[in-house]
């Protein structure tokens, strides 16, 4: 990707999301920037997945996912699941988190918010795919500020791109 282009890519400022799967008794985790609500009504978001992680065959299988909001004061969430460390299956093993009530999807116990959601719909969008999720029980945790894309050293852009930022956001 040409140096401009990711540039302005990298200026589309996200929220800090942690994606959670159960598929039979495999848990898995991906860190995720790269989500929006599409519809009030019915209510719906989507989430981009690349099509090689793990997660991806996991959320297809399973019909449904959980959203995880990363907080400010929960940095360590991204941090993990950003790092080669959570590149293994079953990788919510070492991160404190409980099912949620109605579809059995992790909420992690840092998250400021934590969604479950059935898969309404996907589509393949070049590397990735897009899941939309049709929101089903929520969960709200302490009250904090939302992690941005602007708080962390490094942008995704997809793939093994990353836009390392320096003092200047860049």
């Amino acid at each position: 990707m040409d140096s401009n282009l990711a540039r302005a890519l990298a200026s589309l400022t996200t929220g800090i999301y942690v994606l959670t799967v159960a598929d039979g008794e495999h848990r898995h985790g991906m860190s995720s920037s790269w989500v929006a609500q599409v519809s009030g009504e019915p209510p719906l978001f989507t989430a981009a997945v690349d099509n090689r992680h793990f997660s991806n065959a996991m959320i297809a299988r399973a019909g449904a996912f959980a959203l995880n909001v990363v907080g400010a004061r929960g940095k360590e969430l991204e941090d993990y699941f950003y790092s080669a460390a959570a590149r293994r299956p079953d990788n919510l093993d070492v991160i404190a988190h409980t099912l949620s009530p109605i579809l059995k999807m992790p909420w992690l116990e840092r998250a400021m918010v934590s969604i479950e959601a059935r898969v309404h719909s996907q589509m393949i969008a070049g590397d990735h795919t897009i899941f939309v999720g049709a929101p089903i029980g929520v969960r709200i945790g302490e009250p904090e500020r939302p992690l941005t894309s602007l708080e962390l050293d490094y942008v995704y852009l997809g793939g093994k791109e990353v836009l390392a930022r320096d003092r200047t956001g860049w």
